[in-house]
């Protein structure tokens, strides 16, 4: 009953209760599936099929599975990517004081 573009609904893992497709088949055991949930590699055990199956072609990009769900009235969430933050450069200290503000200590 596992196949390309079953929608299914996720039944583990922090995911769970979210709709996703199936878009492609690794083994007996395991799928790639993207859709409310992270694309990711998820065994089958944790997924529980419906009877919708979408048009898609395996290994279809996140945006044509987004326009497959809106038109069955499922919305998905914008996925960010992960770009590295810029960190603040280090300040480095100037080796040499100006005279002015050297002071001697006399006792």
């Amino acid at each position: 009953m596992i196949e390309i573009g079953r929608l299914c609904i996720k039944t583990a893992g922090r995911d769970a209760k979210l709709k996703c497709v199936v878009i492609d088949i690794i083994d007996d055991n395991f799928v790639i599936v993207d859709g409310e949930t992270r694309r990711k590699k998820v065994n089958m055990r944790h997924l529980e099929p419906t009877q919708q199956k979408l048009a898609i072609k395996k290994g279809a990009s996140s945006a044509e599975i987004s326009r497959e769900l809106k038109k069955l009235g499922i919305e998905m969430k914008e996925k960010k990517s992960k770009k590295p933050k810029a960190r603040p450069k280090k300040v480095r200290k100037s080796a040499a004081k100006p005279a002015a503000q050297k002071e001697v200590k006399k006792k």
